[in-house]
């Protein structure tokens, strides 16, 4: 492992204090508190926020990730009309919506997607949203309703390549999140985004090949990170890279014709997302 390590800049608890406060009021959770995001200070500037809906108890364990798994609760069906509250009061130009994976219920939680997005779009019209979803088990009537919800920006994330997938996400399906990503882009005229993380063993030919398969799937917009493990019971970090590689990949991204790339140590899925 090399010694690089990226640094973030100490975050503005004053504003940052200011989002919660809000979010706390509308019982809401956001990706950003949750994972304590080091990207907060730039996006609550921008007006931009990540909510995660349906809980925050996964029905998978990816190895990669920080939030628990468990029988999740019940579906909170006034949860939309809280986060459009929450949206206005805040006055966010821009939204994704995420969730936790809800294999549990007979739509995956697709219909609490459109929910949001009718919820926002009818109380702040200017305001666009984004989906990040789940896979959905590329169930296409589940993915239709999804692509019919009014959303600005569809997503998925790849998360990994195809040599290390199945040991990070045991649940889930390189194939399968290419074919959700192939079903939004081939069905509908929204931009489709997804995202990878780099320094959990992959190599970069496999990192190329992953380029390669999103491009052949649809996808016209591309963000890279560094993996950081959440704690010692996670998948350990295998090497940090270098400004210069997530330059380099973000040109080899930008030749295949990727309409946008965003590269580097700290960028998450939805990092600038209001940009691109």
């Amino acid at each position: 492992m090399n010694a690089y390590k990226p640094r973030v800049l100490a975050p503005d608890l004053k504003k940052i204090s200011k989002i919660s406060d809000i979010l706390k009021k509308y019982t809401l959770t956001s990706v950003c508190e949750k994972a304590a995001c080091m990207n907060r200070n730039e996006c609550y500037a921008n007006k931009s926020t990540t909510f995660m809906i349906l809980g925050d108890i996964c029905t998978r364990s990816c190895r990669f990730c920080n939030i628990k798994t468990g029988r999740p609760k019940e579906v909170d069906l006034n949860e939309p009309h809280r986060i459009a509250l929450a949206v206005k009061e805040l006055e966010l130009k821009y939204v994704v919506i995420t969730s936790v994976d809800r294999d549990d219920l007979k739509d995956f939680g697709a219909k609490q997607f459109v929910r949001c997005v009718q919820k926002i779009k009818k109380l702040c019209k200017d305001t666009k949203v984004e989906l990040l979803t789940p896979d959905f088990k590329a169930k296409s009537d589940l993915l239709q309703i999804i692509i019919d919800s009014n959303a600005d920006k569809l997503s998925h994330n790849q998360e990994s390549t195809r040599s290390i997938s199945k040991i990070l996400r045991p649940q889930s399906d390189y194939d399968r999140s290419l074919q959700t990503l192939r079903y939004y882009a081939k069905n509908s005229n929204i931009p489709v985004k997804s995202s990878l993380m780099v320094g959990l063993g992959e190599n970069e030919k496999d990192l190329i090949q992953t380029f390669k398969d999103l491009k052949n799937a649809g996808v016209s917009h591309l963000t890279l990170g560094q993996y950081l493990q959440p704690s010692p019971k996670h998948q350990p970090v295998v090497k940090y890279f270098s400004r210069d590689f997530f330059e380099r990949l973000k040109d080899i991204a930008l030749d295949m014709g990727f309409k946008s790339v965003i590269s580097g140590s700290l960028v998450r899925s939805s990092y600038f997302a209001h940009l691109y």
